[in-house]
């Protein structure tokens, strides 16, 4: 091996930073696009998050693309989505959409999980669970029933009651009678009594 060859060794390569360009979104390193592929993925992000249950973003920065691959495979087996996007792109799909409250979340280095099924905790419960293992994870807030969530909101939307607790709960309340109903409406449910009747109300209206 030649010196210039020995003395140009610099070791092993370090991870990535960032995600892979899964899907719609963008790496660093191909932070440019024409017009055609920015209509695609505006597209896409309205029709992603055309029937969106709930919404998490958080700062991804420092996060190893290992790290990263795991992180996506966790969420997907619980039925969630993880992109990463560009900020300005997310600005434009949303305007004038019940979602546009959530563009005051998008500002540096953007992960945005979400889900489209009936129960809108997994995105907010994995995504603390990360954040709880990689502390450069930093949960930046969410979206949930048209209310813009901090980290504190996405926390409590972790832990709201499901569909059946729900049910179950009212149904109890039914049987203890109209005083035990009155009372239970009436009383503060801790911190997240605005997540809990946003839920309520949504399957009432699905029944």
């Amino acid at each position: 091996m030649s010196p210039a060859e020995t003395s140009g060794r610099r070791g092993p390569p370090q991870q990535p930073l960032v995600d892979s360009n899964e899907g719609f979104g963008f790496s660093e390193g191909n932070t440019t696009m024409d017009r055609a592929q920015k209509e695609q993925v505006l597209g896409e992000i309205k029709e992603a998050w055309q029937n969106v249950a709930s919404i998490v973003v958080a700062d991804y920065a420092g996060i190893t693309v290992p790290v990263v691959t795991a992180m996506r495979d966790d969420f997907r087996k619980a039925g969630c989505h993880y992109r990463v996007l560009k900020n300005s792109l997310v600005k434009i799909a949303v305007k004038g959409s019940k979602i546009e409250p959530i563009t005051q979340l998008m500002s540096g280095t953007t992960a945005v999980i979400w889900t489209t099924g009936e129960a809108p905790q997994p995105p907010a419960t994995i995504a603390l669970k990360w954040a709880k293992d990689q502390p450069k994870f930093k949960i930046k807030g969410g979206y949930y029933e048209g209310q813009v969530l901090d980290a504190k909101g996405v926390e409590l939307l972790s832990k709201m009651p499901g569909k059946n607790e729900i049910r179950a709960s009212m149904l109890m309340t039914f049987l203890a009678g109209p005083q035990g109903f009155v009372a239970q409406i009436a009383a503060p449910i801790q911190n997240f009594a605005y997540l809990l009747d946003a839920q309520r109300r949504k399957l009432e209206g699905g029944s």
